[in-house]
This record gives C-alpha cells, sequence and structure tokens, in this order.
C-alpha cells in the first residue's frame, strides 16, 4: 500500500475512494453510504503523491489545478466533501486537553497571518477583489452580495436569501430615517443601496477595491441618489481620524475576516469613535467554532492573503476594551454552505465563459476554493457570526420582539 494510500485508508471509511496510480495500480478505500460521495482519482505522475505528502491542501489544490490530479469519478466538490466529511469537526468522542503548545503556536500563527497594514490591506484587497466584475456577475446573485446569505428556507433562491439576510441585518441595526450610516467593506454597494431604499437613511460605503467603488458610485448614480448613498475610497482607519462620532449605525458585512488578527484592537476602536454615543453596530463575519487557529496554505497563497476567520472569543476580547456592549449574537450554522453550494454551481453552469476571461487553471482554482469553502462549513470548523454591538446600554428596545418585526415588515 503507498503512503497515501495509508492516509486514505485511517480516514475514509463513509463514501469509497478509488485512486489510479501512474503505472496503472488501483487502491481503494471506503464503502459505500448514504449521503457520502464516491469517487475516483488519477494521479497524472508520480510526483502528485509527493506533492500531496507534503503539503497537503496546498499540493493537492495545485496538482488539481494543473491538471494532474485529475477527478475520473465525481468532481472537486465531491472529492473535497468527501475528505471532510470523515473527519466532521463535532465528530464526538472524548475530548482532551490541548497542549499548550499547539495553543502557543496556532495564536502565533494566526497573529502572523494578519499583520495588514494601510498599504498591505488594499494589496490584499486588490488581489482577490479587483478580478473583473463580469467574473462575479456570473455566480453571484442580481444584487452580487458576495457573503453568506440568509436561508430562511432551503428551498428559496438565491436571490431570495440574499434579499432575506439584508433584512435580517438591517433589522438588527434598529434604523430610523435619517440617521448616518457606515458601511464598512461596502462591496459593490447592494446593502448600502437597500438600507437608504427602505430606511430614508443616509450611507457612506467605504472599500479598498477599486473596481468595487467604480460599481457602486455607477449604481447609486443610476438609482438616482448619490447625493445621499456615498461610496469612498478609504481605509477605515483613516476615515476614523477623520470622521470621528459621525454615524449613528455603522454595518460591516465579510469584511472583519481581512483585518487581521493583530488589527483587531484597532478596528474595534476606531467602529468606537466613529459612532456616535448611543450608536450600533452589526457585525457580520465568518468565524471559527472553538478556538483561535491558521489561514491555511492554499487560501492564503492564492484567495485571500492577510486573511485571517477569528474565532468568537478573540473576536469579543478584542471590542472589550472600548466599551462596546455585545448586545446580540447569533451563529449561523448552515447558511453560508448553502450559499456557496449555489456559487459552485453557478460556477459550473459558467465553465467555458470564465476560462474565456482567464484560462483553465484559474477555473480549477476557483472551484477548489469554492468546493472546499463549502465543506469547511457543511462539516469543518466554520460558522458564520452576526455580532450586534452598542455604545449605549439604552439604545436598543428593550427585549429582541423588535427584531422579528421589523424583520416581517421588510419581507413583506
Amino acid at each position: 500500500m503507498s503512503i497515501l494510500g495509508q492516509f486514505l485508508g485511517s480516514v475514509i471509511k463513509q463514501g469509497t475512494i478509488a485512486v489510479h496510480h501512474p503505472d496503472g495500480s488501483v487502491e481503494q478505500f471506503g464503502s459505500a453510504a448514504d449521503g457520502y460521495p464516491d469517487v475516483a482519482v488519477r494521479l497524472a505522475d508520480k510526483g502528485v503523491m509527493r506533492q500531496i505528502l507534503l503539503d497537503p491542501r496546498l499540493g493537492a489544490a495545485e496538482a488539481f489545478m494543473d491538471g494532474r490530479l485529475i477527478l475520473e469519478k465525481g468532481d472537486i466538490m465531491a472529492l473535497i466533501q468527501l475528505l471532510r466529511a470523515n473527519r466532521k469537526w463535532e465528530r464526538g468522542g472524548r475530548l482532551k486537553e490541548p497542549g499548550p503548545v499547539k495553543l502557543i503556536k496556532d495564536r502565533i500563527a494566526g497573529r502572523l497571518d494578519g499583520l495588514n497594514n494601510q498599504r498591505r490591506s488594499k494589496a490584499n484587497v486588490a488581489h482577490h477583489y479587483d478580478l473583473s466584475r463580469d467574473l462575479y456577475e456570473l455566480f453571484l446573485d442580481e444584487d452580487m452580495q458576495y457573503s453568506c446569505a440568509y436561508w430562511t428556507s432551503p428551498d428559496n433562491t438565491l436571490e431570495q436569501a440574499q434579499l432575506d439576510k439584508k433584512a435580517h441585518i438591517a433589522a438588527k441595526l434598529d434604523l430610523h430615517a435619517g440617521q448616518k450610516v457606515l458601511d464598512i467593506g461596502c462591496g459593490w454597494g447592494g446593502t448600502a443601496l437597500y438600507l437608504n431604499r427602505k430606511f430614508d437613511v443616509e450611507v457612506l460605503g467605504i472599500t479598498l477595491s477599486e473596481e468595487q467603488l467604480a460599481v457602486a458610485q455607477e449604481r447609486a448614480e443610476k438609482a438616482g441618489v448619490s447625493d445621499r448613498v456615498k461610496f469612498e475610497l478609504i481605509d477605515y482607519r483613516d476615515l476614523a481620524e477623520r470622521d470621528a462620532g459621525h454615524f449613528d449605525r455603522i454595518v460591516s458585512i465579510g469584511m472583519f475576516e481581512h483585518v487581521g488578527a493583530p488589527n483587531f484592537p484597532t478596528f474595534f476602536r476606531s467602529a468606537a469613535n466613529l459612532m456616535t454615543d448611543d450608536g450600533v453596530m452589526l457585525l457580520h463575519t465568518i468565524g471559527r467554532m472553538g478556538k483561535p487557529g491558521t489561514t491555511d496554505a492554499f487560501t492564503r497563497k492564492y484567495i485571500f492573503p492577510g486573511g485571517y476567520i477569528p474565532a468568537l472569543s478573540e473576536t469579543l476580547e478584542a471590542s472589550e476594551p472600548y466599551r462596546l456592549i455585545a448586545t446580540d449574537i447569533e451563529t449561523l450554522r448552515l447558511h453560508y454552505a448553502l450559499t456557496l453550494r449555489e456559487w459552485y454551481k453557478r460556477t459550473q453552469a459558467n465553465r467555458e465563459k470564465i476560462i474565456a476571461m482567464y484560462d483553465e487553471r484559474f477555473y480549477r482554482m476557483w472551484t477548489f476554493y469554492l468546493a472546499g469553502a463549502t465543506a469547511a462549513f457543511e462539516s469543518g470548523g466554520m460558522c458564520n457570526y452576526q455580532i450586534q454591538f452598542s455604545r449605549n446600554r439604552h439604545s436598543l428596545p428593550l427585549t429582541r420582539d423588535y427584531l422579528g418585526e421589523v424583520e416581517q415588515k421588510l419581507r413583506e
């Protein structure tokens, strides 16, 4: 049995995988089981196994991207799902005390992942978000929401789920006409335009992506609201120096993952200073279930350089010195998995267009990214957190009833 076979044999118990080696031999592992994929892969040359063993995630990703790890049965989503589902994060069993060396190692590595000053932050954002607008239009919803949707039913369309996400977040902001709202990491402007349209609030959206800025400004002009919904290319740290105490509400969706753990305190200090004394903020972020960790090599190299997914503990700890009250915390466990599967399906449907825009290697990289992220939310340690903060204990209604009431009106 090969070294790779020994690993697969120890992991794959449910579902099956067949590995076709360059010499024509075949190794098979696992047994058929409901809900688990059946996969067959072919290694194009002897170097593929060595590459995977040296760095399993990055090695497998690059071998797949280069067309040397070939799917004979199933696709990359099925392969990654099979591996992850056989080693679920919540797999049960007796729990052990983590060793102090590993805890320290993870903490140091996590902080190195996120050393993002202003110049580096802009470069990191450009790496991912300044890709062609045409690419994102192929797999996102019509409002170009590039973050976890909110699925009131798994049978909903992606468009409905993203609309429900905006309603869910808007309810938590407790908005009132005439308020000034800051959208940190505003994407292509969809949320800012939605909040203005539904609540008659003024919105400033900030981003470090020149591509997203151009689209957002174009959309505001087209909607005739560019005097009340403005967008700016500026770092949140610089804005905090300029506009302290200016905003009644702050929303940040899918941006905190790019802040980096060393900058968490700066982020929360900036947010607190940007708010009025009775301000409210809604932070929507991918998060880790459990303790802090590290960013994997594939994601760090190809997808989100400088990115780091925070644990709830380190997020709240960073907010505590700045008198931000965590008034509501919600964990979205499976919503991003549903979102990512829809993005993956749409990416597959537009394969030829994406290859024409970039090339085959880029297409394989993108599908590996979406498949890996899906598995992380279905079987790994990833989730989404929505954390509502307030600077004043009297700012929000006494009970949570208002959330459902506002959300229902928005949906109607």
